[in-house]
Protein backbone atom coordinates (compact mmCIF):
# COMPACT_ATOMS: atom_id res chain seq x y z
CA UNK A 1 0.00 0.00 0.00
CA UNK A 2 1.82 3.28 -1.05
CA UNK A 3 1.35 5.46 1.46
CA UNK A 4 2.89 9.63 2.14
CA UNK A 5 5.39 9.57 4.97
CA UNK A 6 5.13 12.74 6.00
CA UNK A 7 3.85 13.00 9.62
CA UNK A 8 1.31 16.01 10.39
CA UNK A 9 2.69 16.26 14.24
CA UNK A 10 -0.88 15.68 15.08
CA UNK A 11 -1.53 12.88 17.91
CA UNK A 12 -4.54 10.73 18.01
CA UNK A 13 -5.57 9.18 21.33
CA UNK A 14 -7.82 6.38 22.09
CA UNK A 15 -10.01 5.77 25.51
CA UNK A 16 -8.44 3.85 28.55
CA UNK A 17 -11.26 1.22 28.21
CA UNK A 18 -10.52 0.36 24.21
CA UNK A 19 -7.73 -2.04 23.59
CA UNK A 20 -6.16 -1.86 19.76
CA UNK A 21 -5.54 -5.62 18.81
CA UNK A 22 -3.49 -7.08 15.97
CA UNK A 23 -2.34 -10.18 14.70
CA UNK A 24 0.56 -10.75 12.05
CA UNK A 25 2.38 -14.21 10.24
CA UNK A 26 5.82 -15.27 11.32
CA UNK A 27 7.02 -12.42 8.81
CA UNK A 28 5.23 -9.40 10.13
CA UNK A 29 1.72 -9.23 8.01
CA UNK A 30 -1.19 -8.44 9.29
CA UNK A 31 -3.63 -11.19 9.47
CA UNK A 32 -5.96 -9.56 11.87
CA UNK A 33 -6.87 -6.13 13.25
CA UNK A 34 -9.69 -5.23 14.93
CA UNK A 35 -11.67 -1.79 14.47
CA UNK A 36 -9.71 0.61 17.15
CA UNK A 37 -6.30 -0.48 15.34
CA UNK A 38 -8.27 0.18 11.93
CA UNK A 39 -9.58 3.63 13.03
CA UNK A 40 -6.19 5.13 14.99
CA UNK A 41 -4.39 3.56 11.86
CA UNK A 42 -6.63 5.01 9.42
CA UNK A 43 -7.11 1.97 6.79
CA UNK A 44 -9.77 -0.13 6.26
CA UNK A 45 -9.70 -3.49 6.78
CA UNK A 46 -9.17 -4.03 2.89
CA UNK A 47 -5.95 -2.00 3.01
CA UNK A 48 -4.72 -3.44 6.19
CA UNK A 49 -5.15 -6.95 5.64
CA UNK A 50 -1.71 -8.76 4.02
CA UNK A 51 -0.05 -5.35 4.63
CA UNK A 52 3.55 -5.55 6.74
CA UNK A 53 3.21 -4.25 10.27
CA UNK A 54 5.68 -1.81 9.48
CA UNK A 55 3.26 -0.05 7.54
CA UNK A 56 2.12 2.26 11.06
CA UNK A 57 5.73 2.32 11.49
CA UNK A 58 6.73 5.91 12.75
CA UNK A 59 10.37 7.52 11.58
CA UNK A 60 10.30 8.79 15.16
CA UNK A 61 10.35 5.20 16.78
CA UNK A 62 13.88 4.22 17.47
CA UNK A 63 14.62 0.65 15.37
CA UNK A 64 16.31 -0.32 17.99
CA UNK A 65 13.73 -0.88 20.71
CA UNK A 66 11.88 -2.97 17.46
CA UNK A 67 15.32 -4.96 16.90
CA UNK A 68 14.58 -5.81 21.05
CA UNK A 69 11.11 -6.34 20.32
CA UNK A 70 11.39 -9.01 17.06
CA UNK A 71 14.33 -11.09 19.38
CA UNK A 72 12.25 -11.15 22.19
CA UNK A 73 9.46 -12.54 20.15
CA UNK A 74 11.30 -14.66 17.69
CA UNK A 75 12.68 -16.33 20.65
CA UNK A 76 8.90 -17.08 22.07
CA UNK A 77 8.91 -14.55 24.64
CA UNK A 78 6.56 -11.88 25.11
CA UNK A 79 7.35 -8.24 25.86
CA UNK A 80 5.88 -4.95 26.97
CA UNK A 81 6.98 -1.90 25.26
CA UNK A 82 6.16 1.80 24.69
CA UNK A 83 5.62 2.40 20.55
CA UNK A 84 4.76 5.19 18.92
CA UNK A 85 2.66 4.47 15.49
CA UNK A 86 1.79 6.48 12.66
CA UNK A 87 -1.70 6.47 11.04
CA UNK A 88 -2.43 6.50 7.27
CA UNK A 89 -2.58 10.42 7.21
CA UNK A 90 0.71 11.16 8.68
CA UNK A 91 -0.92 11.56 12.75
CA UNK A 92 0.97 9.40 15.74
CA UNK A 93 -0.58 7.84 18.30
CA UNK A 94 1.15 6.54 21.41
CA UNK A 95 0.75 2.87 22.87
CA UNK A 96 1.68 0.90 25.49
CA UNK A 97 1.60 -2.62 23.72
CA UNK A 98 2.08 -6.28 24.92
CA UNK A 99 3.45 -8.54 22.13
CA UNK A 100 3.25 -12.61 22.50
CA UNK A 101 4.24 -15.07 19.92
CA UNK A 102 0.96 -17.57 18.83
CA UNK A 103 2.09 -20.86 19.31
CA UNK A 104 -0.19 -23.61 17.71
CA UNK A 105 -1.13 -27.32 19.59
CA UNK A 106 2.47 -29.06 18.88
CA UNK A 107 3.91 -25.62 20.43
CA UNK A 108 5.39 -24.50 17.31
CA UNK A 109 5.08 -20.37 17.02
CA UNK A 110 2.61 -20.00 13.62
CA UNK A 111 2.48 -15.62 14.18
CA UNK A 112 2.50 -12.42 16.57
CA UNK A 113 -0.57 -11.00 18.57
CA UNK A 114 -0.59 -7.26 20.05
CA UNK A 115 -2.63 -5.90 22.69
CA UNK A 116 -1.96 -1.77 22.69
CA UNK A 117 -3.42 -0.05 25.64
CA UNK A 118 -3.28 3.70 25.92
CA UNK A 119 0.25 4.45 27.55
CA UNK A 120 0.59 6.21 30.73
CA UNK A 121 1.72 9.88 29.59
CA UNK A 122 3.40 11.11 32.57
CA UNK A 123 5.85 7.79 31.90
CA UNK A 124 5.79 9.23 28.14
CA UNK A 125 6.88 12.70 28.76
CA UNK A 126 9.58 12.52 31.22
CA UNK A 127 10.79 8.79 30.66
CA UNK A 128 10.36 7.01 26.91
CA UNK A 129 10.07 10.02 24.78
CA UNK A 130 13.52 11.88 25.84
CA UNK A 131 14.75 8.10 25.78
CA UNK A 132 13.52 7.33 21.97
CA UNK A 133 14.74 10.77 20.90
CA UNK A 134 18.47 9.72 22.52
CA UNK A 135 18.37 6.40 20.37
CA UNK A 136 16.95 7.75 17.86
CA UNK A 137 19.59 10.87 17.52
CA UNK A 138 22.54 7.73 18.10
CA UNK A 139 20.49 5.99 15.21
CA UNK A 140 20.64 8.96 12.97
CA UNK A 141 24.68 9.86 13.54
CA UNK A 142 25.59 6.66 11.61
CA UNK A 143 25.33 6.70 7.56
CA UNK A 144 25.38 3.41 7.56
CA UNK A 145 21.30 2.37 9.09
CA UNK A 146 22.48 -0.86 10.50
CA UNK A 147 25.25 0.13 12.42
CA UNK A 148 23.25 3.15 13.57
CA UNK A 149 20.18 0.65 15.08
CA UNK A 150 23.08 -1.93 16.49
CA UNK A 151 25.27 1.61 18.08
CA UNK A 152 21.41 2.40 19.48
CA UNK A 153 21.06 -1.06 20.69
CA UNK A 154 23.71 -0.79 22.78
CA UNK A 155 23.04 1.99 24.30
CA UNK A 156 19.91 0.72 25.05
CA UNK A 157 21.14 -2.65 26.31
CA UNK A 158 24.13 -1.23 28.31
CA UNK A 159 20.98 1.28 29.75
CA UNK A 160 19.06 -2.14 31.27
CA UNK A 161 22.64 -3.56 32.42
CA UNK A 162 23.52 -0.43 34.68
CA UNK A 163 19.77 -0.76 35.89
CA UNK A 164 20.35 -4.58 36.27
CA UNK A 165 16.67 -5.24 34.85
CA UNK A 166 15.25 -6.76 31.56
CA UNK A 167 13.18 -4.37 29.46
CA UNK A 168 10.11 -5.41 31.07
CA UNK A 169 10.96 -4.84 34.67
CA UNK A 170 12.57 -1.28 33.43
CA UNK A 171 9.04 -0.82 31.63
CA UNK A 172 6.68 -1.52 34.83
CA UNK A 173 9.33 0.27 37.08
CA UNK A 174 8.20 3.30 35.78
Amino acid sequence: MAQDRSLTGVERFFDDDEIIVSKTDLTGRITYANNVFLRLAGMTEAEAMGQPHSCIRNPEMPRAVFKLLWDTIQAGKEIFAYVVNRSKNGDHYWVLAHVTPSFDASGQVVGYHSNRRTPDRKVLETVIIPLYKQLLAIEKSHSNSKEGMNASFNTLVKLLKEKGVSYDEFIFSL
